[in-house]
C-alpha cells in the first residue's frame, strides 16, 4: 500500500491512465507466487490496455531476469513515478515551515501472468515499438527486420500482462498549503531549469485551474 493523505488522493481514473500513458516506464515490483519470495524490481516499459471494462498492464522481461518466476501468481506492484521537485519554505507567505516535496505517481496492483506466446510478443513488442518510434523522423520498423532475426530475439524474452485490481494515485501538489501559496511555489519551480521542476508546477497549474 502507499500512505494517501486525503489532500494528496487520487481517484479520478482518466487522470490516473493520463499519468500512466505519460510515464509508461514504470517500477515492476513482485516478491514471488506466494508472496514470501524476495523482492524483485525492474524497470520495464508497458503498455496500458481496457478490455471489457478491466485494465492490464502489457510488458516484457528477458528470460534470464529472475522475476520471470513471479509471473504467475502472486500479487505485483507497478509504480509509474511522475516529475518530482523539492519546495522551499521560503516560497510561503508565512511561517513557520519546513522543506516538502512535491510529487507525482501512481500506483498499481494486480496479478501477472506469464504469456511465452511468439504470435502474442510479435504483436505486443510492434505495438510497443510503435508507439515509441512514432516521435522520429526515420521510425525503425519491426516488420523490415529479418525474420530468424527476430525469431531469435523472441526468444530470448518472456512477456506478461497484470490484471490490474487497484490503483492508487498520489499527487502532492501543495493542497494542503493556504490558496495563496500554491501559484508562488508554482512559479518559484517554473523559475528552475530542469524538467521536473516544470512537470510539477504544471500539475499544480492545472489543479488551480480545475478547481
Amino acid at each position: 500500500m502507499v500512505y494517501l493523505p486525503p489532500h494528496f488522493t487520487e481517484t479520478d481514473e482518466a487522470v490516473l491512465l493520463a499519468h500512466m500513458d505519460r510515464h509508461d516506464f514504470a517500477l515492476l515490483v513482485t516478491h514471488g507466487p506466494t508472496g514470501q519470495g524476495e523482492l524483485i524490481a525492474s524497470q520495464v516499459p508497458l503498455l496500458a490496455e481496457k478490455r471489457d471494462g478491466k485494465l492490464f498492464l502489457l510488458g516484457h522481461l528477458a528470460l534470464p531476469n529472475p522475476q520471470c518466476a513471479d509471473l504467475n501468481g502472486g500479487e505485483a506492484l507497478v509504480v509509474f513515478s511522475g516529475p518530482h521537485a523539492y519546495v522551499s519554505p521560503s516560497w510561503y507567505t508565512a511561517g513557520p515551515a519546513v522543506p516538502t516535496w512535491n510529487y507525482a505517481a501512481v500506483h498499481a496492483y494486480g496479478t501477472p501472468r506469464a504469456i511465452a506466446d511468439k504470435g502474442w510478443l510479435g504483436q505486443f513488442l510492434r505495438r510497443l515499438s510503435e508507439r515509441h518510434e512514432a516521435r522520429e523522423a526515420n521510425p525503425w520498423r519491426m516488420g523490415d527486420q529479418p525474420a530468424p532475426f527476430l525469431d531469435a530475439m523472441m526468444g530470448g524474452i518472456l512477456g506478461f500482462e497484470i490484471e490490474v485490481a487497484r490503483l492508487d494515485g498520489k499527487f502532492k501538489l501543495s493542497q494542503n498549503r493556504p490558496a495563496g501559496d500554491r501559484p508562488r511555489v508554482a512559479a518559484a519551480l517554473e523559475a528552475h531549469a530542469d524538467d521536473d521542476s516544470h512537470g510539477v508546477a504544471r500539475l499544480m497549474r492545472e489543479r488551480e485551474t480545475a478547481s
